[in-house]
């Protein structure tokens, strides 16, 4: 396992075709690192860098004397596969709805409780890799110390020197091997000694064999109960098995502690091999019919491997990650005058995979993260809104891949047995901007597990549908877990009550065709998704006394009003998200229909009569958008939900130059909540802001959300970031992360299929100057930007499979351009295309 000299070169990716040609002057004086920096171990769980290969994930402390690196796999969850039904809830229903009709909104939200069930299922952990040190790395040289994550590799290090002796630890999360890697050297030969152990918290049993190995196999609570009861009292639950390999170099000493540790002595370096598997088969397998064995599939998962160096998995990890995270590069300058090269073109030189990768300007500079958090109020340093940019797009690389479970409420990152929310994905916001990133940030691979728990959804939903509604196709609510619950979670109507999740959920997946132009996908899985969610929506929906379809009962998410005779209520009808939600849904089916020639289908036929009879959104007497069907007293209107403006973003039934009355109303709401909330809220009022091309908000709320959060006084704050960059709810929650990344690229580039807006946000004395390469945008397209002193500069597009007519819209200017696949076009300033060359003459030939 002992590695040589090696060079790192990236292969070239999709955004390289294209460079721009004015901009040859320009310096990098200005361009930071990639890289997550911190001045000393971990004292909190937020402090601790995470690293992921989608399914399993660790949390690495950085501790001296002891390291930790804290472990999660996906699959771990509470409970067994549910029943989502409830005979009872038609006659419930009825009971509501008549309330509502009577204009009884309070009683209506007291009655509502009956529609509620059980709460979800709870996201566990798996368990901790615990490295302890001799006495004498007690006292290391503190100003040695560095602790980073370098996003350009995924990677995190950490090195620090102890009587002039360096060590060095180097940790990734292998996709291609799905395994955790660690490597640990000292300078001095034989310098290396310490003892490794797992544990969990939860229910486990743990050997350590002669193969150099320790192998922990555990088990969830079949019930969503602390694991201190007896397993006896639960059902079984999803078991699960890690196998932790230790390799040394020939002539340094393993030792066998208690049947339970493994002991080092006088090695020069040492690789650990992580794999971890569970018994999970599915949302519909109890874990008591799964047939998998965890334990073998971890063996195997390390047998695979067995003749790779650690050069080879590190190298593997790499090509696998860059070809994901280099897609996209974004450099970004106060200066007028001032641009820089693209960094992640650069050739990499190192001694070895784990200390050649420190590089120079990463040892000089003693600045942390966190310090750059704090500072930024003052020197909005442009680089900072880089990194977190750049932050958002490796987590979610991180935490999603194809074949593994969504990301939840924490991304896959958990040190609790009872986390916050029960780390469940919620679906009135919360899973949906998970994902927001993940076409325009280039990165679509990323939402394959989206669409696969949709598809598990549909199915439980449908049941839930037909019991609960006495309605067609499917539904989901609020909440769900890893078991595709779609019932209503426990408790008041206020956030339990929302029969939508699923429809939102839905307008996912005609996104990812107006991005992608796949047809196979949009026949397949999209339209048979899209078409029972539509008939759910038909189903529910009942004509109201104007002539108009109503929803009924509806709630505005976790939002209270007051009722016309003073009380609090959550419930009535038609409330203004619902009613956009509906018409994004009923959109692209029909927009589905007609790309697949099914515009006979009768389906389509009922949504065509339904859209116009939709109760339209309006405006309230203060000239906001109005929140309910009712222009109803708000209690709270600093609420952190922004539900209403659902048509403006992520919706597109409310766009400034077809709805400018509409945008105005949409423009007095935000001004009304005001710019306090958690940091999902603040990163969905940037991307609001963007969209109706108001810069300077945008950037405000952009500015608002970096703020380093104090876990020791985590109820003080609203929103903000804390030292490893997860955002803050608070407690941590992982949605605001890409929902910055998201809203970042809204600022700069905007699309419908046929239309693309440049710099729609930018805010020119901020960023002055700058270059995106690698956006998508709808209609298959992939765009390049840069500009200079506030100004467009330069325009790089290009199609790789499909033909396509753009209008190019910059200030006022529009321009038609026929973009031919697989040619790549430069425009200049006013839009006037300056050449275009084949792809062959770019980065691929």
């Amino acid at each position: 396992m002992e590695d040589g000299d090696w060079i790192l070169v990236r292969r070239p990716t999709e955004k390289d075709l294209w460079s721009p040609t004015l901009m040859s002057d320009f310096n990098n004086d200005s361009s930071k690192p990639l890289k997550v920096t911190f001045s000393g171990p971990a004292k909190h769980w937020t402090d601790a860098i995470p690293i992921g290969n989608g399914r399993l994930g660790a949390m690495v402390w950085g501790g001296v004397a002891v390291e930790t690196l804290q472990l999660n796999e996906d699959t771990l969850w509470t409970g067994t596969p549910g029943n989502y039904t409830d005979r009872n809830v038609p006659e419930a229903l009825s009971e509501v709805r008549k309330l509502v009709d009577g204009g009884q909104y309070a009683a209506a939200t007291k009655a509502a409780v009956k529609l509620s069930d059980n709460p979800s299922d709870v996201y566990q952990l798996l368990g901790d890799i615990k490295l302890e040190f001799d006495d004498s790395h007690l006292k290391y040289v503190e100003n040695t110390y560095r602790r980073e994550l370098d996003l350009e590799t995924a990677t995190a290090r950490v090195k620090y020197s102890v009587d002039n002796i360096e060590f060095t630890r180097e940790h990734f999360a292998s996709h291609p091997d799905q395994v955790i890697v660690t490597k640990i050297s000292g300078s001095k030969p034989g310098s290396l000694s310490f003892t490794v152990s797992l544990d969990s918290k939860l229910h486990h049993h743990l050997e350590a064999n002669n193969q150099n190995q320790i192998i922990l196999q555990g088990s969830c609570p079949g019930k969503r109960i602390p694991p201190h009861i007896s397993v006896h009292e639960n059902p079984k639950g999803i078991q699960f098995s890690t196998v932790l390999d230790l390799q040394v170099n020939p002539g340094a000493i393993i030792h066998v502690l208690d049947d339970k540790k493994l002991k080092v002595e006088g090695s020069d370096w040492a690789v650990l091999i992580l794999a971890a598997s569970s018994s999970f088969d599915g949302p519909f397998t109890k874990p008591s019919d799964s047939k998998k064995e965890p334990t073998s599939e971890s063996l195997n998962a390390l047998k695979s491997i067995i003749g790779l160096s650690y050069s080879d998995l590190y190298t593997r990890h790499l090509d696998d990650y860059q070809n994901l995270f280099h897609r996209v590069s974004l450099q970004l300058s106060k200066n007028s005058r001032s641009m820089f090269n693209d960094r992640s073109l650069e050739i990499k030189k190192a001694k070895s995979p784990l200390t050649g990768l420190w590089s120079k300007k990463s040892e000089d500079d003693t600045v942390s993260t966190a310090e750059r958090v704090k500072s930024f109020q003052t020197d909005e340093d442009p680089s900072f809104v880089e990194l977190l940019f750049q932050y958002g797009r490796y987590l979610l690389i991180s935490c999603s891949r194809p074949g593994t479970q969504v990301a939840n409420l924490q991304g896959i990152w958990n040190k609790d047995i009872e986390p916050a929310w029960d780390g469940a994905p919620h679906l009135n916001i919360n899973l949906q901007m998970n994902y927001w990133p993940s076409l325009p940030c280039n990165l679509k691979e990323c939402q394959e597990p989206l669409f696969d728990f949709i598809s598990s959804l549909s199915i439980n939903g449908s049941k839930t549908a037909k019991v609960n509604y006495e309605a067609g196709g499917w539904v989901a609510h609020q909440v769900s877990d890893i078991w595709a619950k779609t019932s209503p979670d426990r408790g008041e109507a206020v956030w339990a009550l929302w029969p939508m999740g699923g429809a939102w959920l839905c307008t996912h997946l005609w996104e990812h065709y107006t991005y992608t132009l796949d047809k196979d996908f949009l026949k397949n899985k999209a339209y048979p998704l899209l078409e029972g969610c539509a008939s759910f929506l038909l189903d529910w929906l009942i004509e109201g006394p104007g002539g108009y379809l109503e929803t009924n009962p509806s709630t505005s998410p976790e939002h209270m009003f007051i009722a016309p005779d003073g009380s609090s209520a959550s419930v009535s009808y038609s409330s203004t998200m619902d009613m956009a939600i509906i018409r994004e849904v009923f959109s692209g089916i029909v927009s589905a229909a007609e790309v697949l020639g099914r515009t006979d289908d009768s389906i389509i036929g009922k949504v065509r009569e339904a859209q116009p009879r939709l109760l339209p959104t309006r405006v309230a007497r203060d000239g906001s958008i109005m929140e309910w069907a009712q222009d109803f007293q708000d209690p709270d209107v600093h609420h952190r939900h922004v539900s209403h403006l659902f048509g403006l973003f992520p919706g597109h039934t409310i766009t400034i130059e077809k709805t400018p009355d509409l945008c105005k109303a949409a423009d007095n709401t935000l001004y009304k909540r005001g710019e306090d909330g958690p940091g999902w809220s603040t990163t969905w009022k940037i991307a609001l802001w963007a969209r109706l091309h108001n810069t300077e908000h945008a950037y405000r709320m952009v500015k608002h959300l970096i703020n380093l959060v104090d876990p020791d006084h985590e109820a003080d704050f609203e929103g903000g970031l804390y030292s490893n960059l997860f955002t803050a709810h608070p407690p941590f929650q992982i949605d605001a992360n890409f929902g910055f990344s998201a809203a970042v690229a809204e600022m700069l580039v905007q699309s419908t299929i046929k239309d693309l807006y440049l710099l729609p946000a930018l805010p020119r004395d901020k960023w002055a100057s700058g270059c995106v390469k690698g956006l998508k945008a709808r209609g298959g397209m992939t765009v390049n930007v840069c500009w200079q002193g506030g100004d467009l500069l330069e325009v790089g597009l290009w199609s790789k499979e499909h033909n396509t007519v753009k209008r190019l819209h910059y200030r006022g200017t529009i321009v038609t351009a026929n973009i031919l696949r697989g040619r790549v076009y430069t425009f200049n300033r006013e839009l006037k295309c300056l050449k275009s060359y084949p792809f062959s003459e770019g980065a691929f030939s």
